[in-house]
């Protein structure tokens, strides 16, 4: 069990604390009601404040409502309530270990030691292996130095994907069976969790030095739905996965309210008319038409070459995920060519779905690389029959067009056969026709061309649509 480090003398107890750590929250993007606030305080006023676990988990249990918020909490947790290193307990330091600021043992004799604790996986162990590590290797003694400069220094000495190697060749594991692989995630998890430990201890020797607001302004990545397609991380992919279907329950509940609300049509004159008989003539009960609201046919036409890859996927992800919305969903692929994908995603695994589709759907013509004239020339040849007065057509992609003929004839075509057609590209507007970018002659054709960055913006986008 760790202490919290006692609030700083200015912030006047942990009340400030805890309102500096909402406000942080909040700068970070997470929605932080003042309610969710007072929850915190009063959560605060009957647990443990010196297991530290457990006062997290209960400001995390009031202040988040989404499991995609919950990394910038951690973060931003370790950055207001740190906790304190300067006598380690005796049951986390390992065996020869030297959690000390002197100078740093021989980084093989160090290695050796963490593999021994990888090996049997105690997180106590672990977290005082990246405390010496941060010590000897890092030098936090920069406050001007960013985080990724610090844990690379640490890292230059050792190897992670070496280490899992070594701790695969320790363990023996050698075939690919079930416990093997068991085993082999187990072990990666094990290094994830050693790899958090130098960053949380990173960020605690740089508040140390700098206080908690300087280093909170940047410590904290975007949360999931606000990450740009184009900087994904592996990790935010992740995240990013889990955060698609609220996201799009969330929206799916709001267009069933405003469908709701707005199923009343035109007044009905002659039937208000009558109603207003019982009433002496005042129309004190209004009869309206009722109005049919159709949902729309949707048509996706994704971009799949390496550049937009990620975006294509999580629009396809969130689309499917809102199929209830629309009454029919239907997909195409292209990279250099154009071929229908629907049916591979009729399962809902979108990561096989995408492993499918390199190998299953014809998508490459002639060198592999993006072009949109000819993909959409296919599937004004293939694919028009898919198109119908009452569909709305998306078209995804950054409009780089490798310097190919954009034969905007075809895209032309598909806009005649449909309602409408949007253009969501993931690219900066100021990057438009830099280059081999078309952009501004698709523009043209489209209904609207649309900047789509990330999931928001794409959440935001599909309501005006639906």
């Amino acid at each position: 069990m760790t202490s919290i480090t006692p609030p700083d003398p200015q912030l006047k107890g942990l009340q400030a604390r805890l309102l500096d750590f909402q406000h942080a929250m909040r700068d970070a993007g997470v929605p932080v009601a003042i309610s969710d606030g007072m929850d915190a305080m009063r959560a605060a006023g009957v647990v443990d404040l010196m297991d530290r676990d457990v006062f997290r988990e209960s400001l995390a249990a009031t202040l988040t409502s989404s499991a995609s918020h919950r990394m910038a909490f951690d973060t931003l947790f370790d950055i207001y309530f740190p906790r304190t290193h300067a006598m380690p307990d005796e049951d986390e330091a390992p065996a020869g270990s030297a959690p000390g600021e002197g100078d740093p043992r021989d980084i093989q004799d160090f290695l050796a030691d963490l593999i021994d604790q990888l090996m049997q996986g105690d997180d106590a162990a672990l977290r005082a292996m990246a405390r010496e590590a941060v010590a000897s290797y890092g030098r936090v003694e920069n406050a001007d130095g960013s985080q990724s400069y610090f844990a690379y220094r640490v890292y230059r000495n050792f190897n992670l994907k070496g280490l899992l190697r070594r701790l695969m060749g320790e363990a023996g594991i050698e075939d690919d069976d079930l416990v093997s692989r068991l085993m082999a995630d187990e072990f990666e998890a094990r290094l994830r969790r050693f790899r958090e430990e130098i960053d949380a201890e990173i960020r605690r020797r740089q508040v140390e030095q700098r206080g908690p607001e300087a280093i909170a302004k940047r410590a904290a990545r975007p949360l999931p739905e606000d990450v740009d397609f184009f900087s994904i991380t592996a990790d935010e992919q992740a995240h990013m996965r889990k955060a698609v279907r609220p996201l799009a329950r969330k929206l799916a509940t709001r267009l069933a309210v405003k469908r709701k609300r707005a199923r009343d049509g035109q007044l009905d004159i002659r039937k208000t008319l009558r109603r207003a008989l019982g009433s002496g003539g005042v129309p004190i009960d209004p009869a309206f038409r009722a109005k049919k609201i159709h949902r729309p046919e949707l048509v996706l036409i994704c971009d799949v070459s390496g550049s937009v890859a990620a975006f294509a996927k999580f629009t396809l992800m969130f689309t499917h995920a809102l199929q209830g919305q629309f009454s029919r969903v239907r997909s195409f692929a292209f990279i250099d060519t154009c071929d229908e994908v629907t049916h591979l995603f009729a399962d809902g695994d979108f990561s096989g779905g995408m492993a499918r589709m390199q190998t299953e759907a014809d998508l490459v013509w002639l060198d592999g690389h993006s072009d949109y004239g000819h993909a959409f020339e296919v599937f004004a040849r293939k694919f028009r029959s898919a198109l119908t007065p009452r569909s709305t057509v998306i078209v995804l992609g950054d409009a780089r067009n490798n310097y190919r003929a954009a034969n905007t004839w075809a895209l032309k075509e598909m806009k005649e056969h449909s309602k409408r057609l949007f253009w969501l590209n993931p690219e900066p507007a100021v990057q438009w026709d830099s280059g081999d970018s078309v952009a501004s002659d698709y523009a043209l054709v489209c209904d609207r061309m649309v900047e789509c960055r990330n999931l928001n913006q794409l959440a935001s986008f599909i309501e005006t649509i639906a």
